[in-house]
């Protein structure tokens, strides 16, 4: 097919944000399975700690205000493997109960595209007691077309102006992924750059992720003087963009701005917005751009415009809080849809500790830096930062070895603080798609310590849950752990086991030796 036969479309009705679509359907939760699709840096317990304390903040101002009776409703969209959910609402609930303070009730709702994803929270054993709690429920969510959210457990609708309290809403590694359009912006008139794409020779037989990653689009030009005309829903940001660019390829969140319009319309008190992605709210950021390159990561993403998303609330009377500093990888922003959203002063301060300060972005740099950086730094580095990563399970199976080789030198006190790190970390752990056995690296960690209690806990948990037969490494651990604890009868018979997959074993024949002496 010649590139004169290619059908051209609207770049936000293109077929790839078909096959978007298709791709999060047919897999759910395995998408992000081994990372095919980005997590971490958006869902891990530094941001769901900075997301916590900016929640905590609004319930405060709310209560401040005298909305003291109606629930806050935070609606999570695009929630993916739910781990952000997780990290805010453990870390929440740690900042109600230890301030002991009177606040407005909240509820936390997942909400994503896929019927699978939503099945899988259901089940998952980490959100579980929350929903147990009261405060979680899911809801499908399409943010293109849904006017309303139907929570799944409670089974209540959340109608147009049916909340008295503000909506707050999160959208991390949202906006990226979805429907956005494109223009071309020159001399003071808009064009919009029409698609055609060019499929791999084999795309029939492929998988969706392939094609995705196969396709090359090319660009087309014609003028459309309809985002010049007043009536454009967004005219307010298209006319800025005419007069100040010249020569640029913009991406237009019109998808964006009307999900956001239609859940603000949710709530008689207007929205907060919690938000990170790759993307700018700077406009020189965006002159002379070129056409955007679609980024594969199993599905595909873009820059988010947060200038116009920042630029047409604003111009409602919204306040805006993006870092003054540039960002790396992740731009974190918060926009306040309020009425005086000044006077929301414990939120914009959670947000100037938890973000402007140093944040997740700040966070996420120097964990690359560390990740590079492991077989040269101490044990005292590897606390801390462990510490200020919030006792991050990814952070831990990183550093295990290096903590390993370090241990023959380590005082008690350093002895002690990484068991508390252990302990901390599983309370927060969240498992995800792949199967890690965290539970495995701790125990033989402790038992390395000689925290022969703490090690069996471990161990027996990873022998309990494993889906993969026992290894005699495991099993004369055990046996020592017992020993040491004088439970001579499970000693025995983890020495037992042991010597059934290794008749040989010299450690586990002398322990067997001991105790059959004793």
């Amino acid at each position: 097919m010649t590139n004169s036969e290619q059908q051209r479309y609207r770049f936000s009705e293109a077929p790839i944000w078909e096959l978007q679509r298709s791709y999060y359907e047919e897999l759910g939760l395995q998408a992000w399975k081994n990372d095919q699709v980005p997590q971490y840096i958006t869902s891990n317990p530094m941001i769901g700690t900075a997301y916590a304390e900016m929640i905590f903040g609004f319930l405060q101002d709310r209560y401040a205000l005298g909305q003291t009776d109606e629930p806050v409703i935070i609606l999570e969209m695009g929630a993916g493997a739910g781990r952000l959910a997780f990290q805010v609402l453990q870390k929440l609930s740690e900042l109600i109960d230890y301030a002991g303070i009177k606040l407005p009730p909240f509820q936390y709702v997942m909400s994503d595209l896929p019927v699978k994803n939503i099945a899988g929270w259901q089940q998952h054993p980490g959100l579980i007691p929350f929903v147990q709690q009261g405060i979680l429920d899911f809801a499908r969510f399409d943010a293109v077309h849904d006017t309303e959210l139907h929570l799944t457990h409670s089974g209540n609708v959340i109608h147009v102006g049916g909340l008295k309290q503000p909506l707050l809403v999160i959208a991390n590694y949202f906006f990226d992924s979805i429907q956005q359009e494109l223009l071309y912006i020159d001399e003071g008139k808009i064009y919009e750059c029409e698609v055609s794409l060019k499929y791999p020779e084999e795309a029939e037989s492929m998988g969706t992720s392939e094609v995705l990653k196969g396709i090359i689009p090319e660009y087309h030009y014609s003028r459309a003087a309809g985002y010049e005309e007043k009536s454009y829903p967004y005219h307010v940001v298209a006319d800025y963009y005419r007069k100040k660019l010249e020569d640029t390829h913009i991406l237009f969140p019109a998808t964006a701005l009307a999900c956001m319009e239609r859940l603000d319309s949710l709530s008689q008190a207007g929205f907060l917005l919690l938000t990170a992605d790759k993307g700018d709210h700077r406009l020189e950021n965006w002159e002379f751009a070129e056409p955007p390159k679609l980024m594969h990561h199993g599905s595909i993403s873009l820059t988010a415009n947060y200038h116009a998303m920042q630029y047409f609330f604003e111009q409602k009377g919204a306040l805006s809080l993006f870092t003054p500093h540039h960002y790396k990888n992740l731009n974190v922003g918060c926009i306040l849809k309020l009425k005086d959203p000044a006077s929301h002063v414990h939120t914009r301060l959670a947000y100037r500790r938890f973000v402007d300060r140093f944040g997740p972005d700040d966070f996420f740099s120097l964990k690359v830096w560390v990740d590079q950086n492991f077989d040269s730094i101490g044990l005292q580095q590897i606390l801390a930062f462990w510490r200020l990563g919030g006792y991050d399970a990814e952070l831990f199976i990183q550093s295990a070895e290096r903590i390993s080789s370090l241990l023959e030198d380590a005082n008690d006190e350093e002895l002690l603080d990484l068991q508390h790190g252990i302990q901390q970390m599983w309370a927060g752990y969240y498992p995800m798609p792949q199967r890690y056995d965290l539970a495995l690296d701790s125990g033989l960690l402790l038992f390395e310590m000689d925290m022969y209690r703490d090690a069996r806990m471990f161990l027996e948990r990873s022998l309990h849950e494993s889906e993969e037969e026992p290894v005699i490494t495991v099993l004369y651990c055990l046996a020592i752990c017992s020993y040491e604890l004088e439970d001579m009868e499970a000693a025995l018979d983890y020495t037992c086991k042991a010597l059934v997959l290794e008749p040989e074993h010299e450690e586990a024949l002398d322990l067997l030796a001991a105790l059959s002496e004793g």
